[in-house]
């Protein structure tokens, strides 16, 4: 049986805490970019599409509550017990 697996030096204590501290901040960086990106391609879009949304309400608010409303009867239909 070959125990070299097994043996505990404590260079291996070393390189484990190093290889521990990279990795946690490669996931610190990634969980940092990843949240920019989130906030860049998910919420400035939807407030493009609110904005846009409201200007057009106010342009045309006969259409806009027509459609308001037929979201509404569909929404209602769908969730109704």
């Amino acid at each position: 049986m070959d125990n070299s697996t097994t043996t505990n030096h404590p260079e291996t204590g070393q390189a484990t805490e190093q290889a521990r501290e990279t990795m946690q901040k490669a996931a610190n960086t990634a969980a940092t970019y990843g949240s920019r990106a989130a906030d860049h391609y998910v919420k400035e879009p939807a407030q493009d599409l609110f904005s846009l949304a409201k200007s057009y309400a106010k342009d045309h608010p006969d259409v806009a509550a027509c459609w308001a409303f037929a979201f509404g009867v569909v929404v209602g239909w769908k969730i109704k017990p």
